[in-house]
């Protein structure tokens, strides 16, 4: 099976077993991402170069004993979550420019369990609908029939998810995600 086909759960453990690197696992979905994004729109930003280099780094600290939940595990955000250096529009034209000098609480948290941001995820303008149509950075498509909408506010999430573009992605993370 094909690495961005499997579960968090077992990438996960083979990231822990060695089998895998996260900087070949960041390389396959940023493969993914760029084979299928250009149809979809899920991504408002993709962060690759940083995504490789916090992938290099998982690898390093993996290799020195560490061992976090999500270490080395590419993620993807919604645009609403408040990223340190990231650009994060929440889908409006307004925000268009705007990069955070913080990390939101989550963001905070998903990086501590040693997460590799991908990007930001498309969603309607500050989560304000229900088919994500309304993002200034243009309609997402459902990756199973363009015809068809994902659904929002968190439809970038959802597109995200369904056409195999990253481990896992937010609208909303909690505890369980690595549990």
């Amino acid at each position: 099976m094909e690495l961005i086909h499997l579960s968090l759960h077992e990438l996960r453990d083979k990231l822990r077993s060695g089998e895998l690197t996260s900087v070949e696992l960041t390389e396959a979905f940023l493969a993914r991402i760029e084979e299928t994004d250009e149809r979809i729109n899920a991504f408002i930003t993709l962060c690759k170069e940083e995504a490789l280099a916090q992938a290099a780094e998982a690898d390093k600290r993996r290799a020195a004993g560490e061992d976090l939940p999500l270490l080395g595990v590419p993620i993807a955000l919604k645009d609403i979550f408040v990223t340190e250096g990231v650009k994060s529009t929440c889908g409006s034209k307004i925000l268009s420019n705007y990069i955070p000098p913080y990390d939101g609480t989550a963001v905070r948290k998903l990086k501590e369990a040693g997460a590799v941001l991908l990007g930001k995820l498309s969603m309607d303008e500050f989560a304000m609908g229900s088919s994500n149509e309304t993002s200034a950075f243009g309609d997402v498509r459902n990756p199973w029939n363009l015809d068809y909408v994902p659904g929002g506010s968190s439809g970038g999430s959802a597109a995200c998810m369904a056409a195999s573009q990253a481990a896992a992605t937010s609208p909303r993370p909690t505890a369980a995600w690595w549990g």
